[in-house]
């Protein structure tokens, strides 16, 4: 399996969140990567390379793929947002930007004001995501790292398929905004590089515990990218607004968005039960290829969320994608019980490269 690590993530280390209504040192830390980059030298996955080991640099073609996905103004605001808070006030440079004011219901949102509190807030939905002065650059190796992986899988130079070993996650972040941890959608962005390489359907298999708002608003009015999430009830569960069972997708994409929500405290049989469902959903919608949002958060001692998988459940989930017979991407995205995670992200590649 080929394995392509982005060598700027830990350039992105927030200090503080917002969480429960409180100020709280990041769950999302770099260490997260470096265990499970660990783990995977430990069992032998081969050395990690780097994106720009992959291919010729193309940094038309990336960028112009960047601002498919997401918006330019979106791309141009996080690449210069660290300067811009620099600016307001030498004194932040010390300090992590997080948003404070939103554009809610009722409010425009087609004026992008100047002021760069309002436009921090504009273009994110929680104030659990610090903005550093490392966050543009590890998010868009990230991104480049998974349409490397992407691009690898799709010409063949990846017959065992890949897994992008990335930080920030990428889920949440939708075409014009950020939120729950991440800027860039590098799973959906490997996704459109395999349409663009070729197939003609892709599909996204979201298992992390919290739904991928990001990835469903970016796919949800196409009918060539089927997505599926198996995630914790939004009733209850972040991100709260988006993921329920009846959002099936819109015009061209109706019937090609499937959430699976499941109530807080479900243990692996029901998990897996969801996994059946979510695969055979992916064998009708009859995709080529395939991305998976990996997330392992859904571990019974994730200090956020709240399913009850255990280490071993991981080489079934891996056993269970294989199944499907597709070349496929695995991304990185959350899981925040940082020793164990090492253990259950290899335990899912394990199981689906067969050798456990």
């Amino acid at each position: 399996m080929l394995i392509v690590h982005n060598p700027e993530h830990a350039r992105h280390a927030g200090r503080h969140e917002m969480y429960r209504g409180r100020l709280v040192p990041c769950h999302e830390v770099p260490q997260r990567l470096e265990h499970v980059l660990a783990e995977l030298q430990r069992r032998g996955f081969g050395r990690p390379v780097a994106p720009d080991a992959l291919a010729e640099p193309d940094a038309a073609g990336f960028e112009a793929l960047l601002r498919r996905v997401h918006t330019p103004r979106y791309v141009d605001f996080l690449a210069g947002a660290w300067d811009e808070w620099v600016a307001l006030d030498p004194e932040n440079a010390g300090l992590d930007a997080l948003p404070s004011i939103w554009p809610v219901r009722g409010f425009r949102t087609d004026i992008v004001p100047d002021n760069f509190a309002a436009r921090l807030g504009r273009f994110s939905f929680d104030a659990g995501t610090p903005l550093t002065a490392g966050s543009w650059a590890a998010a868009r190796c990230g991104a480049l790292a998974a349409v490397r992986a992407a691009q690898a899988l799709a010409t063949g130079a990846a017959p065992g398929g890949a897994f992008v070993a990335t930080r920030p996650p990428g889920h949440h972040a939708g075409a014009d905004y950020f939120g729950g941890y991440c800027f860039l959608n590098n799973g959906a962005l490997a996704a459109q590089a395999l349409r663009d390489a070729g197939h003609a359907r892709v599909a996204v298999l979201d298992v992390d515990y919290h739904h991928g708002n990001g990835t469903q608003d970016l796919f949800y009015e196409r009918a060539d990218v089927l997505t599926v999430s198996i995630h914790g009830d939004p009733r209850s569960e972040y991100p709260f607004y988006l993921g329920h069972a009846d959002e099936r997708g819109r015009g061209a994409g109706l019937g090609c968005n499937l959430n699976l929500p499941l109530p807080r405290g479900s243990a692996f049989a029901a998990w897996r039960s969801a996994l059946a469902s979510a695969l055979d959903a992916l064998r009708r919608f009859g995709a080529t290829a395939l991305v998976v949002a990996l997330g392992v958060d859904t571990f019974e001692g994730d200090p956020i969320s709240g399913f009850h998988l255990r280490s071993t459940d991981y080489l079934d989930i891996g056993r269970a994608i294989a199944t499907l017979q597709l070349p496929t991407v695995f991304v990185f995205e959350g899981g925040y019980a940082v020793e164990p995670i090492g253990v259950n992200v290899a335990n899912v590649l394990e199981g689906f490269a067969g050798l456990d």
